[in-house]
C-alpha cells in the first residue's frame, strides 16, 4: 500500500485502450469502444475477486457510502451508529443523507465493540455503519449477530481493507451493502473512485440508478431511459476504471508483499516488552496494509511516533492528535459546521458532539501508532527500518 508503487505498462495499457476510442464515459458510445468497457469490466473482476452478486463503480469511497445508505433506505431521521476512529467521510455521508450518527465504542480491534453496540440502540435506530479500520477487520460476526437480533441494517466501510476477509469470506460482503475506496494512496486505485458491493439485486438497483441521476440503464438509447427515482452524478469516468482494473489484477501479489514485510517487522518487535499489538480477528485474512501497535502511555506513544519520523521512519501515524481520522480533533463536526443548514440542524434534540466522550476508545487511540506498509521496501531497507524502530520503541517502554 499504495498501489501506485507498482504503476507500470500495465495500467498504461488500460489507459491508452480509453484513450484510442475517444470515449471516456462509462455509458453508451457503443460502436466507438472497440469492446472496451473498463469500468463494467472492473465490476465484474471485483465481484468474481470478493464472491459479490453485484458491484456498482462509483467517483469515490465517499459516494460509495452515500450511495449505500440511499439504496438501503437509510435518510432523514435515521440514527446510524458509527465509531469514533474513521475517516470522516463515514460521518459526512451519514449526515448527507439527512440521517444522524450516533457514536459507539471501539475496542482491541480498533473498530466496533460489538458489546458496546446495544447500548446505543434507539426507536430511531436504523444501520451500523463497521469500519473495517487500517486493513484489517472488526468482530464482523458479532456485529453482525446484534444487527440481525435487533433488526438493524449492516453497512461494512471496507474503504481501507480491500482483500481482506474473516474466516475466507470477504471484508464487504457480510452486510447489505459494503463500501470500497480506490483513492490515490489505497491498495488498488484509480486516482479516485469507490464502489458499493451487494448480494441484495434491489440494493443493487438502486444503487445503480442513484449515482447516475436515477437513470435506469434499460435499452441501448441513454436519452430515452427511464428515471425511476432522484439520484445525483456519483458515475467514474473509464480513465479512473481503466487504472483500477489494471491494480486489481495486482491485488493478491501485493497482499502478499504486504503480509510479508508486515511479519517481518512485527515478529522483530514482538520481544520488545511493554510494546503490544492490535487484535485481529483473523490474522490470515488481515491485509497488512498497516502495522498497529500500543505504547503503555499517551505521553510515550505521542513522543515515540515523533521519535520515529526523526529517526527516518516514515508512515507512523498518531491518530490521536490527526484531524481526519479521530473524533477529538473533529471541530467542524462537533460544531455542525456547513456552508447551508443540514437536515440535523433542523432537530431540536439533535446530539451534541461536542460533549460526547469516548473513555474506552480514547485509551486506545492515545496509545496507538498505526505503521503503513509499503510495497517497494527492499531488504535492505526493511533491515535499516527494523533497526530503527527497535532502537526508538526500547526507549518508552
Amino acid at each position: 500500500m499504495p498501489g501506485f508503487e507498482w504503476f507500470g505498462e500495465e495500467e498504461r495499457k488500460e489507459v491508452m485502450d480509453v484513450l484510442d476510442t475517444g470515449v471516456l464515459f462509462r455509458y453508451g458510445f457503443d460502436a466507438m469502444r472497440n469492446g472496451h468497457w473498463k469500468a463494467r469490466t472492473f465490476e465484474a473482476e471485483l465481484c468474481r475477486r470478493i464472491d459479490a452478486a453485484h458491484c456498482n463503480l462509483c467517483a469515490s469511497g465517499t459516494a460509495a457510502l452515500h450511495t449505500a445508505l440511499a439504496a438501503c433506505g437509510i435518510g432523514a431521521g435515521d440514527e446510524v451508529i458509527v465509531p469514533p476512529f474513521t475517516f470522516i467521510a463515514t460521518i459526512e455521508a451519514v449526515l448527507n443523507i439527512g440521517a444522524i450518527p450516533v457514536f459507539s465504542e471501539i475496542d482491541g480491534t480498533l473498530c466496533l465493540d460489538p458489546d458496546c453496540i446495544e447500548t446505543q440502540i434507539t426507536p430511531k435506530t436504523k444501520a451500523v455503519i463497521v469500519v473495517h479500520m487500517c486493513g484489517s477487520m472488526a468482530w464482523i460476526d458479532r456485529i453482525q449477530q446484534v444487527c440481525d437480533k435487533h433488526g438493524l441494517i449492516l453497512i461494512e466501510d471496507a474503504c481501507q481493507a480491500l482483500g481482506a476477509s474473516f474466516q475466507g469470506k470477504a471484508l464487504g460482503t457480510f452486510g447489505k451493502a459494503g463500501c470500497f475506496s480506490f483513492d490515490p494512496v489505497k491498495t488498488v486505485t484509480c486516482g479516485e473512485g469507490g464502489a458499493v458491493v451487494t448480494n441484495d439485486p434491489e440494493v443493487y438497483r438502486l444503487a445503480d440508478q442513484f449515482a447516475d441521476h436515477g437513470h435506469d440503464h434499460i435499452g441501448s438509447d441513454r436519452g430515452l431511459e427511464g428515471h425511476p427515482i432522484l439520484g445525483t452524478n456519483y458515475r467514474i469516468s473509464e480513465l479512473n476504471a481503466a487504472v483500477g482494473l489494471a491494480q486489481l489484477r495486482k491485488l493478491d501479489l501485493m497482499i502478499k508483499r504486504q503480509r510479508k514485510h508486515k511479519s517481518a517487522i512485527r515478529n522483530a518487535l514482538s520481544d520488545i516488552p511493554g510494546l503490544s499489538f492490535r487484535e485481529i480477528p483473523d490474522e490470515t485474512g488481515d491485509s497488512a496494509t498497516f502495522l498497529t501497535f500500543f505504547l503503555p502511555e499517551e505521553d510515550a506513544a505521542r513522543r515515540a511516533a515523533k521519535d520515529l519520523a526523526g529517526a527516518g521512519v516514515d508512515g507512523c501515524f498518531y491518530y490521536y492528535d490527526n484531524n481526519w481520522h479521530y473524533i477529538r480533533k473533529w471541530e467542524h463536526l462537533k460544531q455542525l459546521r456547513s456552508p447551508a443548514p443540514m437536515p440535523i440542524h433542523l432537530l431540536s434534540d439533535r446530539p451534541d458532539y461536542d460533549t460526547i466522550r469516548l473513555p474506552r476508545s480514547d485509551a486506545l487511540i492515545s496509545r496507538a501508532i498505526a505503521m503503513l506498509i509499503k510495497l517497494n521496501w527492499t531488504e535492505e531497507v526493511l533491515t535499516k527500518r527494523i533497526e530503527a524502530m527497535q532502537q526508538v520503541l526500547r526507549k518508552y517502554v
